[in-house]
């Protein structure tokens, strides 16, 4: 049974259970009815930059950048998919949970349901985000970072939460994160109820656990945030509380962190783009994974996926 905003014909709490979510989607995406049912993509992506590694010149009709070097086209590639009708990324840079007026997830996931995204057919859906949005009381956010892991007179230590420029990382835990998306997760499992569902962490930027930040710059130099403390630890809490609400969702959680330890930015062979690369412009961002990264991000989700 597909769902739709009738209930007749159901049980009492067959209905109750088709009005609940009917409503909780009703600012989500609508909910389609059983005759018009989408076969569905097989692999569909929501995201932000670091899913989209949008560079600076480019984009697609709907606002966004999805170059062939990010790592959902590199993993729909190697699994036959790119270019067909098989697969749909919706990612697009600045895209968060639930902060600010842009391709929020909930907007991600109706633009996925309107193109016919979930369905039976339906194999994956991978989920990266929560960098962009705010956590706690304070308004600060963790990108672009301008005012505090760039800010070299005031840095980004703890004290840049009550100063309002960064997310308080104490607030980042399993439950929140899991509150925050469940929504549109229950959606996608209802809709796509054969697929897999995969929060995709973010890969190693900084060691964790460190008090500083190491950044590639022109001509191959390097500069150093002394007083990185509090955006680490805000990295470090961001991917606990991805893996603790996959457990709470009852999903699955993709480890891009162990997948890329040792190769973050300022590593000798770092997959973080710095400021160094030629084509920065068009493949890439800076502090985003570099055309390697990608790549290696996309066969180990190959891998865990088995596509």
């Amino acid at each position: 049974m597909r769902m739709s905003l009738g209930t007749g014909g159901v049980g009492p709490r067959a209905a109750a259970f088709v009005m609940a979510l009917a409503a909780a989607c009703s600012t989500v995406l609508a909910v389609p009815s059983a005759s018009a049912a989408p076969i569905g993509r097989t692999l569909v992506v929501l995201g932000d930059s670091f899913t989209a590694t949008s560079p600076f010149v480019g984009g697609d009709p709907d606002g966004c950048t999805r170059p062939p070097t990010a790592w959902p086209a590199r993993l729909a590639a190697a699994s036959g998919l790119l270019g067909t009708p098989g697969y749909e990324d919706v990612s697009c840079s600045g895209g968060s949970i639930d902060t600010g007026g842009g391709w929020t997830l909930v907007h991600q996931a109706r633009k996925a349901a309107a193109d016919g995204a979930f369905g039976d057919s339906t194999r994956a859906v991978l989920i990266q985000i929560g960098w962009n949005d705010t956590w706690g009381a304070s308004p600060g956010r963790a990108f672009p970072s301008i005012d505090c892991l760039m800010d070299v007179i005031r840095g980004c230590g703890f004290d840049a939460i009550s100063q309002g420029r960064l997310p308080d990382f104490l607030a980042v835990t399993p439950l929140a994160f899991a509150d925050r998306t469940r929504e549109v997760v229950n959606y996608i499992k209802y809709y796509a109820p054969k697929s897999r569902i995969v929060f995709v962490g973010y890969p190693e930027v900084f060691p964790p656990g460190q008090s500083t930040a190491c950044l590639s710059l022109p001509a191959g130099g390097q500069v150093v945030q002394p007083r990185a403390e509090g955006y680490i630890a805000f990295l470090d809490h961001l991917d606990a509380a991805q893996r603790g609400a996959a457990g709470v969702l009852g999903v699955e959680f993709f480890d891009a962190r162990s997948v890329t330890a040792r190769h973050g930015s300022c590593a000798a062979d770092s997959w973080i783009g710095g400021f160094t690369e030629p084509n920065s412009l068009f493949v890439g961002a800076p502090i985003h994974p570099s055309v390697a990264g990608n790549e290696v991000l996309a066969a180990a989700l190959r891998a865990q996926l088995g596509l």
